[in-house]
Formats: structure tokens, sequence, C-alpha cells
């Protein structure tokens, strides 16, 4: 730019005019500033200011009265000034500003494309009313490059005088029909808002500024803009023409469509999970109450108590445990400890998992395997999860007396495993959905509906972190569905014959012979159960709620284990796990953590701390048990 234009940028505070300035700056403008109405009024003398960036608050006069100077004063009646306030940014302030001189009103905070648009197009209004023609080109030469559409049109006949070239692109429509009919904008402003739109536009008169936003129709779709009318006054103080800005936000409604739609599935999954969460606490309640029962059949029901408690428990504990492992995969913070895995020993230990729900809804399994062994890289604690949690749907999705089939096979480097059922099946329209984050399918009539909608989604995300694909095809609703693991093969190998059970007829005996057991954990309820469980396991077990005199107690009792819950109030079980290891006396004495953290950087803290096993609540008996005897 050969002759730049000067604008002066008032403003007292010291960080709004450093960012206002390099705003301007980098538009191409040159700034001149000052901090108090005094000197704005003097700069303004002294050169040869074409705007003046004026803000309201200043120390010693009112940005509205410097304005009313500037605009009184015959040799700078011509500057033009642009309010910006960000303490009055009522409407009755703007209107105060703008009455006051001020060519346009700015709220802050004012972005930075706002600035501009609203800087140049104040200066075009400048430029149109000198009628320079060297002016003029300018003009033009920064519109053209402005994405923006600027229009001027003139008052009260509401002639267009200009319009930017960005017009064509917004409107889909060409510039020298807008100047054949200047009115012809309208037509493409969307039906549902073109009354509104109309109304403004023809209030234009007495009302000559505006901000709003509504959608046209060009080339085919449907496209958000924001429209701002500014007046453009003469030297009488008469509005003869106004300019208007006009911005594409199409992307930013988007934006607060997704927000909305994020929000509401935000809520849909805070109620499917109250829901979800309540659900086994009811049976859980009813048969806490069972367990007191006497008199004839207390026993029966007692069991039967605590077979529903142990169920609903074990529902409650898969929820969490779904909950946090996507949270660790969208965090990035789930670690595959991989390894050689016999995908037979998969297939079967997801059996185990889904076994209880297969034999409950009375369905039928077929396994069909290879022969030779098929060996994978990779986690086989997730891998019999994935296998686990695709079992489980196609049991919880079939009605009773169903079929189900899982077959494996070989595919030259990849080995596919196809779980399939002749359940409620999938809509055509659902399937490529059915892998998102929260997706619920339909559930057979005789089933409520049950889950969060997360399970198919964790699968899929952990199969790919394995190099692998989970697929799912569906004749239809009604018509069974079929899920599709494909893993990359390590190897093959021919299965060897089992070798002769060495274990002999105590191999399952659990209890070791009345092994003394010490129990510390604040929560009385847990531990007494655990305690009870113990005894009828055969063990000695010992309770205490209390870690501060825990070596006494040891020292005591001589326990062969101690199962320790890690977050005790008021004391740091890691701390107490590496206090009873360095005892001499009880550093041989086996150490289990009791503890609802298990992550594996909780598991590694534990194992540093001294640990001897890890247990997250609540455990299973048998892991209880392994964990006990070492």
């Amino acid at each position: 730019m050969t002759n730049p234009t000067l604008i002066l940028n008032v403003d007292d505070n010291d960080g709004a005019r450093y960012a206002k300035t390099r705003i301007l700056k980098s538009a191409g403008f040159e700034v001149e500033e000052a901090t108090n109405g005094t000197d704005a009024l003097a700069a303004v003398k002294r050169h040869n200011i074409a705007l003046v960036l004026l803000d309201v608050k200043l120390p010693d006069i009112n940005g509205i009265e410097v304005c009313r100077r500037i605009k009184s004063d015959p040799d700078s009646a011509m500057v033009l000034v642009l309010q910006t306030s960000a303490a009055l940014t009522g409407r009755a302030d703007k209107i105060r500003g703008l009455e006051g001189g001020a060519d346009n009103y700015l709220a802050a905070p004012i972005e930075a494309d706002e600035l501009i648009a609203n800087v140049n197009a104040l200066l075009r209004m400048r430029q149109t009313q000198s009628a320079l023609r060297d002016s003029e080109e300018r003009f033009r030469q920064l519109t053209d490059n402005v994405e923006d559409v600027f229009w001027m049109f003139s008052v009260p006949a509401r002639a267009l005088e200009y319009v930017s070239p960005a017009y064509a692109k917004i409107w889909d429509r060409s510039v020298d029909s807008l100047e054949r009919e200047p009115d012809s904008w309208l037509d493409a402003v969307h039906p549902d808002d073109r009354a509104y739109v109309s109304g403004l536009w023809n209030g234009l008169r007495e009302h000559p500024h505006y901000e709003a936003e509504f959608r046209i129709v060009a080339d085919g779709a449907s496209r958000w803009v924001r429209d701002r009318l500014f007046p453009v006054r003469d030297g009488r103080d008469e509005v003869y023409r106004v300019a208007r800005v006009t911005s594409d936000i199409t992307r930013r409604k988007e934006m607060e469509s997704l927000l909305r739609a994020a929000d509401s599935n935000k809520n849909e999954f805070l109620a499917t999970l109250a829901h979800e969460l309540r659900n086994p606490l009811s049976p859980i309640r009813n048969a806490a109450a069972l367990l007191g029962a006497t008199g004839t059949g207390a026993a029966e029901r007692q069991a039967r108590a605590r077979e529903v408690i142990t169920r609903q428990v074990d529902h409650l504990a898969h929820l969490v445990d779904d909950l946090l492992d996507v949270a660790r995969i969208s965090e990035g913070k789930i670690a595959l400890r991989k390894e050689e895995v016999d995908m037979n020993g998969v297939i079967a230990q997801a059996i185990e998992t889904a076994g209880p729900l297969i034999a409950a809804r009375e369905h039928r399994l077929e396994v069909i395997q290879p022969e030779q062994q098929i060996w994978v890289s990779g986690d086989p604690v997730r891998l019999a999860q994935s296998m686990g949690n695709l079992l489980h749907n196609a049991a919880k999705f079939t009605p009773k007396g169903g079929h189900i089939k899982v077959s494996v096979q070989l595919d030259g480097d990849l080995v596919r495993i196809a779980v399939q059922d002749n359940g409620i099946g999938i809509a055509e329209d659902s399937l490529p959905r059915i892998f998102g984050m929260f997706a619920q399918a339909a559930v057979p009539p005789d089933r409520a509906p049950e889950g969060l909608g997360i399970g198919l989604s964790l699968v899929s995300r952990l199969l790919e972190m394995h190099g692998g694909h989970l697929s799912a095809t569906s004749p239809g609703i009604g018509m069974g569905s079929t899920f599709t693991v494909e893993l990359p093969v390590l190897r093959t190998s021919t299965p060897q014959q089992p070798a002769p059970d060495a274990g002999g007829d105590d191999a399952g005996q659990t209890g070791q012979g009345g092994r003394r057991v010490l129990l510390v954990d604040d929560n009385v309820d847990a531990m007494e159960m655990m305690a009870f469980l113990l005894a009828e396991m055969g063990y000695e077990a010992h309770t205490t709620a209390d870690a501060t005199g825990i070596v006494e107690l040891a020292l005591a009792q001589r326990p062969d284990v101690i199962v320790l819950d890690i977050g005790l109030p008021n004391v740091d079980g890691y701390e107490v796990a590496r206090m009873l290891k360095q005892h001499p006396v009880l550093k041989s004495t086996r150490l289990v953590a009791h503890t609802g953290y298990g992550s594996p950087e909780d598991r590694r803290k534990a194992h540093e701390a001294g640990f001897d096993a890890h247990l997250v609540k609540p455990a299973e008996l048998d892991d209880l048990e392994k964990a006990l005897q070492g």
C-alpha cells in the first residue's frame, strides 16, 4: 500500500490498545496512538487522520464528547469515528454513541475480523462520499479479497450503489443481476425467514441499523449468514446511505448444532446410566433383606438371595469396567500387554464368561474350530474380553431357546472368528452406526433394555489396537446377525496331547488347612462378609478397621496372609505395605492388596510397595483363593 490510511487508536488501557493496533497494522493500516481525549484531539489536528478508533471511557474527556468535538470542527468533520466500549454495551449506550456523532459503535470483546470489517466499511463510506477515483480503486482492491459481502445502498430509495464480488459466491447469483434488480437478493432468503428479513429491509428508513442472522438458499443448499446494517450520515447528521456487511456463518451454526446434539447425547447417556445403576439396586436390597429370613425354607431363600446379589454385583462391576475402559481408550491410556496368545484359549475363556447367560437363556451353542492351534500377538485378557462381549450380546439379543454359532477359520495371514445368532437382527440403516459410542440396539420382547451402548464400540477399538477389525452383517430384523473378528495370525501349530493331571484329588481343595488371614478394611460390611466367606472356605479370619496399629496386631496374631485395603482413611496403604515388608518378623507374610483401583498404574504401584497380589473390588472367589494361596 503506497499511501497507507492513517488511523488514530485512542484507549487508556495498554493491553486493549496494543491488541487493536496489532490487528490494524496487520491489515495494512498506519496507526497513531493516544491514551486520553486531549491528546486525541491534538493528533486529529496535527495529522491527516482518516478514522479514529475511540474508546468511550477515557481519563480526562469521555469518548462521546471527544467525538462531538471532532465532528463539530469543520476541519475534522469528515474524520470517521468508530466508537468502542468494554463496559457500555447496552442498546441505549450504542444509541447514545451513534447520536453523539460516531459512525459506528462496537461493544467489546471485538473479534479481529469484525474490527477490520467495520473499519473497512467505514473507510469505504468515506471513499464513496468523497467520490475520488483513486480512493474508489483502493476500496475495490480491498473488498475483492474479503470473504464477506459489502453493500452500499442509498436512502431512502434503497438503490444499490456498491456490492463486493463475494456476493456472487455467497448468494450464488451474479452481481449484474443484482444491479438490474437491487431487491433480488431477497429472493434467495429462505422462505421461512423471508418475512422477517423483508420487515427489517422495509423499515430501513426508520431504523437504518440492525444485526440479524438468517438463512439463504444458494447452490441448492441452505446457508446461514449474519447481516449487519450501518447508517452513513452526511454533514447535517442525516442518514443518506446505509452500508451492509454480510458474513457466512454456516460453519458456526453447524458447530452449534453439534454442540446441542452432544449435550443431548450426554443427557441421554446420563439418564441411561442412572437407569442401569438403579436396576441392580432393587434386587440387591430385597435379597439383603432375605438373608435374615427365618422359618421353613429360609436356607433355600437365603441361598437364592446370595445368587441374586452375586449376579447383580457382577453386572454393576461390568458396567464400571466398560466405562473405565472407554475412558482409557479415548485418552490413549490403555496399554496392551502383548504376548503369544492361543485363540482356542481365548474362545474357551469367552465361553466361560458368557456361559451363565447362554444357559439361562436356554440357547444351543455350537463351536467350530480348526484342528491346528492358531496363535496371535495380543493381550489375552483384552481378547477374551472382546470375544466374551460378542457372545454375551448374542445371548442377550436372541430370544430364549436360540442358536449361537462360533466358527474359527484361517484365511492366509488372517484368522476370522464369526459369532452368529438367530436373534432379533439389525436393520440395514443401523449397521453403519452399530459400533458408534452409546449406540443402542432393539431387544427381544422378553428382555428389558439393558447396557449403555458402549460394548461394541469398546470391542471394535480394542481389536483395532490389536491390528484387527470387527464387522457386522444381518439379513434384517428378526433374521439374526453375525459379528466377525479379523486378526493377523502370528503362527499355527499342531496341538499336543494333554499331559496327565499331576495335581491328584487335592488339586482343587481350598482352605489351605486353616491358614490365618488378617483382613484390614474400613468398610466393615465388606470386611465381615469376606470374613464369613473365608471361614466357609476353611480359613481362620481376623478383622480390623484400624490400620494404625497393624504391625503390633500382626505380630500378635502372626497371620499367614494380610488382605489390606489400600484406600484407608488417614493412612497410606502403600506405606503400610512397605512398613510390613520391612519388618524382619513380618517380611515373609503374604500381602494382598484389596482395592477399587485396578488400572495398570495402580497394579504397578502395589507391586513396588511390596504387595504379593492385587485384587480389584469386588473380587471373584476364585481370584481371592489364588491370591491367598500364592
